[in-house]
Formats: C-alpha cells, sequence, structure tokens
C-alpha cells in the first residue's frame, strides 16, 4: 500500500492558470453526499470537454509536476463509460490526475473520490483496513453520477467500471466481488512485519494535516462481519487493479465467482513486487482475469512525477518512503506511458467493445 503520510493537502492541491492550452480535457470538483460518513466527499471528475473553461494545471508544487485540463469546460455530447477511481492509503486522488487525463482524452468519465481516513494529512492506522467504507465511497460517487442531471445526461450507467491502486485497489476488488480474510490478513502481517503491515504498529498518524499519536492497531480486533462481507455493486462491469493491497487475504471462492474483466498489473518484477500486493495468483483464479506487469518499476512509480529536487523537499518535510524513486533503469514518465497504454486497452475492451 502507500503510506506517505506527510504530504499536506496543500501540497498537492495547488492549481494556477496554464500558460499552453492543454488538450480538451474537463475537470470539476464536485461535493458527493455520504450519509454514512457523516459529511459529504471531495470528488474530482475528468471527462472530455468541448472548448472553454478555464486552463489550469492541477497538482503543480515545488515537488511534483502538475497535469493541465480546463476546469469547469462544457461537457462533451454524447454518453461515456464511467470509471470511479479509488487512490492508494496516505495518497489523494489529485495525484492520479496523470492517468486521469489520459482516460478521458480516450473517452471516460472518470470520477474519484478522496478517501476520509485514508487520505493525505487526514490517516490514521484504526482506518485503513475499513474496506466497507472505501466501497461505499465508490458507490455513493455512482450514484451521484447516474443520477444527477448533468453527468446522468452522458454517463452511460451501463458500463462503469473500476481503477484502483494499493488499497484503493483492494476497494476496487471487493466493489467488483471480492471478499477478504482477517484471519489470513493478521496471520500475514504477522509473518511480514515490514512495508504495509509496520503502519500498524502504531505511532503515529494524521488529521488536519498534523501528526497525531495513536495506539497499535490490533487487526485481530477489527470489526470481523464488516470486513468480511460482500461490497458488491452489481453496476460495476470492469475491474483494473494496480498492486491491489491485502492480496494475501481475498478468498478464492469469491473470487471465482466474479464474472466481470479484472484485469491485474503489477508495478516491478517477480523478484521486487512486495508480497503484499502480489497479483498473479488473484488474475489465475478469476474467471476473466489478466496479469501485466511492469519492468523497471516501483510500487511508488504510480504516483505523479516529481520535479528535480523534489525527493529532498519530500524528505526535509518528514516523508520517509520513497515517492520520487523508481526502478533505475526507467522515468517515470517512461513508466507511465506504459502504464496509460495498459489501463487504457484493459478498458477499452471491457466498456467501450460490444458488452
Amino acid at each position: 500500500m502507500t503510506f506517505s503520510r506527510i504530504l499536506s493537502a496543500a501540497m498537492l492541491t495547488v492549481v494556477f492558470t496554464a500558460t499552453a492550452q492543454a488538450a480538451e480535457v474537463g475537470m470539476r470538483e464536485i461535493s458527493v453526499a455520504a450519509p454514512e460518513r457523516g459529511r459529504d466527499l471531495q470528488v474530482f471528475v475528468w471527462y472530455p470537454a468541448e472548448a472553454g473553461g478555464e486552463a489550469i494545471v492541477l497538482g503543480d508544487n515545488k515537488a511534483f509536476k502538475g497535469v493541465p485540463a480546463f476546469k469547469n469546460a462544457p461537457l462533451l455530447k454524447g454518453r461515456f463509460p464511467l470509471v470511479v477511481l479509488s487512490h492508494g492509503s496516505g495518497g489523494r486522488v489529485q495525484g492520479m490526475a496523470w492517468l486521469a487525463t489520459e482516460l478521458a482524452k480516450a473517452g471516460f468519465i472518470v470520477a474519484g473520490p478522496n478517501h476520509p481516513g485514508t487520505t493525505s494529512g487526514d490517516s490514521t492506522p484504526a482506518d485503513t483496513p475499513k474496506l466497507w467504507e472505501r466501497t461505499k465511497d465508490l458507490s455513493a460517487v455512482i450514484d451521484a453520477m447516474t443520477a444527477d442531471q448533468t453527468w446522468g445526461n452522458v454517463v452511460d450507467g451501463d458500463r462503469i467500471g473500476v481503477l484502483g491502486f494499493s488499497l484503493g485497489g483492494a476497494a476496487a476488488m471487493e466493489i467488483a466481488g471480492a471478499r477478504a480474510s482477517l484471519d489470513a490478513y493478521a496471520h500475514y502481517c504477522d509473518e511480514y512485519r515490514k512495508w504495509d503491515c509496520v503502519w500498524y504498529a502504531g505511532g503515529i498518524g494524521y488529521r488536519d494535516d498534523a501528526v497525531v499519536h495513536v495506539d497499535k492497531l490490533d487487526l485481530r480486533k477489527v470489526d470481523k462481519a464488516r470486513f468480511e462481507q460482500s461490497n458488491l455493486d452489481r453496476r460495476i462491469k470492469a475491474a483494473v487493479l494496480v498492486d491491489p493491497g491485502l492480496a494475501l487475504a481475498f478468498d478464492a471462492a469469491s473470487l471465482k465467482a466474479i464474472a466481470i474483466p479484472m484485469d491485474f498489473i503489477n508495478l516491478g518484477s517477480a523478484d521486487t513486487i512486495p508480497l503484499g500486493v502480489v497479483a498473479d495468483k488473484l488474475a489465475a483464479i478469476a474467471p476473466r482475469g489478466t496479469y501485466a506487469n511492469v519492468e523497471g518499476a516501483i510500487h511508488f512509480s504510480f504516483l505523479q512525477e516529481c520535479k528535480p529536487g523534489g525527493a529532498e523537499l519530500l524528505k526535509e518535510t518528514g516523508e520517509v518512503d520513497p515517492i520520487c524513486a523508481d526502478g533505475g533503469s526507467r522515468s517515470r514518465a517512461d513508466l507511465h506511458t506504459e502504464l496509460v497504454g495498459l489501463i487504457r486497452d484493459d478498458l477499452q475492451r471491457s466498456l467501450q467493445g460490444p458488452m
């Protein structure tokens, strides 16, 4: 999972007027009602657009390169598949703009919420295993995008997919019908006491972009019934899972029952992919599963491109994860190009072809 915790909301949401015209990709920030959360969700939507709107660059700051789009541009006439997007733990959906804009260019509407409790500056160990909250968020986004008069006229409600990275990949698996075992997940963390499981050892969390002290989380005290419940949303017709978290905890029988395409992507080679996200066996179990891996990548290669000096700046702010590192042999821009091609092809095959 992506456990980058220090990155502030401001660092990931800076927007300024672009000096050069971007491709005709519209972007809107909307609020979506989430009754179970007790507050609205902040949701970003990228979409095929007509000329107009304010030319912006989303997410540009001293550490990261931003991505151009046209804020509040008129929607292109037509009906388009919807892809709901789930970011990694400790990340923000704005950091996936590099991918969302390319999917919008390819004819998709992409909508992703910032998940409360597992978003940059608002993240704790206790909130992290609550995948049922994330899937509810995604379903709420689908509700809003299909029922709202504006979006409902352009979203094809019969062609809805989900795309998730890391913890977002686990949520995407669950909304597609997969179910996880709490005992299996706890056993994994008992045996594999590093990487994602270190987060549960406690010490720190984040609220309102500030560090808070938290106790160690005993995974076996997580609400077992809710952790293992079905979070299936039958409106989902395809899923793309990139380095999905909880990979060793998913129930094989639930995967075998999933009839929709399940396209798994790992970042790296067989000897470098972290155990907690290895997905080739998951793809082999799913009846319509496919598997690909991106050589020369690491888990953090899915994040937005860093600027020169970005790594040093993040380290100065307290970031401990190698956010700006990649495998060493390929640039992040090159890796992103391959990832865009893989993901776009998967979604086009599943959602834009005959159904």
